[in-house]
C-alpha cells in the first residue's frame, strides 16, 4: 500500500497532504506493508512508484466549493470521476495525469482512494490555516480506516471453526 502526501509545505494550506503524511506516520506507523511518500508538488517520476502497488491512498487539498476543514474520501471510480471533473486539486493535473499513465499502462491501482482538506489559502507560510490544520487529525483517522479496510480485506480473519481447514499434526 502506498500513502502519497502531496503539496508544497511553503504555502500554507497547499501542503495539507504533506502535513497529513506526516501525521499519519507519526500516528499510524503500525500498519504492515505501508509505504509513506512525500510527492511534493507531483512529478513524473512517481509514475513508476504508483504502479508497484496495488493499493493508492492520496493525501491533498482539495476544492469542493465548501468551508476551509471540510474533507471528502473518494474511492476508486469515485477518485476518478473527481478528478476528471472540474479543477478541484491544486495538483489536480499532475495527479490526473499519473493515473492517466498507470491506467495506459495497464497499471492502475485497483485499490485507490483521495483523502483531501477544503484549503483556505495558498499564501506563504509553513503551517496550515487554523481550520484547516484542526482538521487533520480527523482525515488522518479517516485516511487510517481506508487502510485498516483494505489491510482486512488482503487479511481476512478466519472463519468460524467449522470453515476453518483440518490441520493434521504429524505423529
Amino acid at each position: 500500500m502506498l500513502v502519497l502526501g502531496i503539496g508544497n509545505s511553503l504555502l500554507q494550506d497547499e501542503g495539507i497532504g504533506i502535513h497529513l503524511l506526516h501525521f499519519m506516520q507519526k500516528h499510524f506507523s503500525a500498519f504492515p506493508d505501508v509505504t509513506y511518500l512525500d510527492g511534493g508538488t507531483l512529478s513524473f517520476t512517481l509514475a513508476s512508484e504508483i504502479e508497484e502497488h496495488d493499493h493508492l491512498l492520496v493525501l491533498d487539498a482539495v476544492e469542493l466549493h465548501a468551508k476551509p476543514g471540510t474533507l471528502c474520501c473518494y474511492e476508486n471510480e469515485a477518485m476518478d470521476h473527481f478528478l476528471g471533473t472540474a479543477k478541484r486539486s491544486a495538483h489536480e493535473v499532475g495527479l490526473l495525469d499519473l493515473m492517466d499513465i498507470a491506467r495506459l499502462t495497464g497499471h492502475l491501482p485497483p485499490h485507490r482512494a483521495l483523502v483531501g482538506i477544503q484549503y483556505q489559502t495558498f499564501a506563504w507560510g509553513e503551517q496550515p490555516t487554523f481550520k484547516v490544520k484542526h482538521n487533520i487529525p480527523l482525515a488522518g483517522r479517516l485516511a487510517a480506516n481506508i487502510l485498516q479496510k483494505w489491510e482486512f480485506e488482503a487479511y481476512p480473519p478466519c472463519r468460524s471453526p467449522h470453515h476453518a481447514p483440518k490441520l493434521e499434526i504429524a505423529k
